[in-house]
């Protein structure tokens, strides 16, 4: 099988897969290099305001830069973590490990600009005296694209909000029907019960349900990927030499089906699974209190690291040092229970349901939070927010019993249009993340701790949440 032979396949021959995999590449590239490769030569900055974050996280009003995190975390951190990199490996090889790694390190960029654009044109919810914002709230102030704004919106909640929360629901039931042999109908029916205590507590109910589930669940599956490769020492040099390698198998040829499925494959997880340009990870970016929108843009872009570069590279490790990916005729979530299995013994099965539903759990209340705040993006009536949380509790027990392979491509179809209307948005406006960028980096040079107003970027226009420096001045 050809590359391109791949390509169509990976793309389930529709041209948009393709476009949006060159746009992704091609615009996380082009941020790269505008940035100076921000994604690395501030990494340090990136972990001390994480956890200037953490501190402060019940000081201010709001949500934290923390909270913010961990929110975006909840919905980027789900099965395709444990479930989506088994898959890539059994489909494209170890080699999918690589590209997944390199694809993550190129997307950063694009996350930092989104995250930095959603911090500038964020707004105030009168109702709650937090903020919400993102790609729609973007589009409408910076480009007077409302249109775009509510297309945005209405892909956003349908992907998220719906489809994926069904999906995310049916793999609980059937992680705990498998190892607990508990009817799907009463996981669903607990699920829906939690979830709809939680929505129905507004986003400050939700930082605070993610600030505590995240940490916890990432800490848990990252202490078992740990003690996999403390065991597993000797092995380590042929693992890695396995995933290079393997990732360039292949280009003797003109891109042979082995490398061409391994190219796609890790991109696929690398892309769908931190999310980086997508416009999801920004609605979440918003809502934080911070100084200045550089921070956290920062910030999310270490959680493009934190998803694949960690909790991805966990399950790899896992699935290729157990060596049960040449063995077994199990792909998935089913692959990576196995391996785990075969490392520290049969009880992984109820292990893995377990972490199954903490992963699984967060996305849903994440991922609600996206259309929550999109839905109020299109209309402010709460009547419209009631209906669209009536319509998440009915997706969760729908997807509870239900087969998905329909809600799964009707959902990758809605994510890519939406990612592409995103990038299209944030290549127009990543000028405006660069000059906030020098602005933090000019700051911080000068001893200070960044502070944004909304004529720091001369010539913005429908700034609402930032105050003038003028305002502030005449007060002092």
């Amino acid at each position: 099988m050809s590359f391109f032979t791949t390509l169509f396949n990976f793309s389930n021959d529709y041209l948009w897969g393709i476009l949006l995999i060159i746009m992704l590449i091609g615009i996380g590239l082009y941020f790269s290099v505008r940035t100076k490769f921000v994604q690395f030569r501030m990494i340090f900055e990136m972990f001390r305001l994480l956890g200037e974050g953490a501190v402060q996280s019940g000081e201010k009003k709001g949500v934290s830069s923390f909270q913010a995190f961990c929110i975006s975390t909840a919905s980027r951190v789900g099965t395709g973590n444990l479930a989506g990199v088994a898959l890539a490996i059994t489909t494209g090889g170890p080699g999918a490990v690589f590209w997944m790694w390199l694809i993550a390190l190129i997307g950063s960029a694009s996350a930092f600009v989104e995250a930095t654009l959603a911090q500038i044109y964020k707004v105030t919810d009168e109702a709650t005296g937090t903020f919400r914002g993102g790609p729609a709230y973007y589009m409408e102030k910076a480009l007077n694209a409302r249109w775009m704004g509510i297309l945005f919106s209405i892909l956003i909640s349908i992907t998220f909000g719906l489809a994926f929360n069904s999906v995310q629901a049916n793999t609980i039931a059937s992680a705990f029907n498998n190892a607990f042999h508990v009817d799907p109908r009463w996981t669903g029916l607990i699920i829906t019960v939690i979830t709809a205590l939680i929505i129905f507590g507004g986003i400050t109910r939700i930082a605070k349900v993610a600030e505590l589930m995240v940490p916890f669940m990432a800490g848990l599956y990252i202490l078992l990927a740990i003690y996999v490769i403390a065991t597993n020492i000797p092995a380590l040099p042929a693992m890695f030499e396995l995933i290079f390698s393997d990732a360039f198998n292949g280009f003797k040829g003109l891109l042979g089906g082995a490398v061409g499925a391994a190219i796609m494959q890790g991109i696929k997880r690398g892309l769908f699974s931190n999310e980086a340009g997508m416009g999801s990870a920004p609605n979440a970016a918003a809502t934080a209190n911070v100084t200045h929108p550089v921070k956290q843009g920062l910030i999310q872009a270490l959680g493009v690291f934190v998803d694949t570069l960690v909790i991805c590279s966990s399950t790899a490790f896992i699935i290729l040092l157990s060596g049960m990916y040449k063995s077994s005729n199990s792909d998935g979530i089913a692959l990576t229970q196995a391996a785990l299995g075969h490392e520290i013994g049969s009880w992984a099965t109820t292990l893995i349901a377990i972490i199954v539903l903490l992963f699984a759990f967060s996305s849903i209340v994440g991922n609600y939070y996206y259309g929550e705040s999109n839905i109020e993006f299109i209309n402010s009536n709460r009547i419209w927010l009631f209906i669209y949380r009536l319509a998440v509790i009915g997706m969760v027990i729908y997807g509870s019993v239900a087969k998905l392979e329909f809600v799964w491509n009707l959902a990758d179809l809605f994510m890519a249009l939406m990612a592409i209307v995103n990038l299209i948005a944030i290549a127009l406006l990543g000028n405006i993340a660069f000059k906030a960028l020098r602005n933090y980096k000019e700051q911080k040079r000068a001893g200070k701790d960044p502070v944004f107003y909304s004529d720091t970027i001369p010539g913005l226009k429908n700034i609402e949440a930032w105050e003038s420096s003028k305002k502030i001045n005449k007060t002092k």
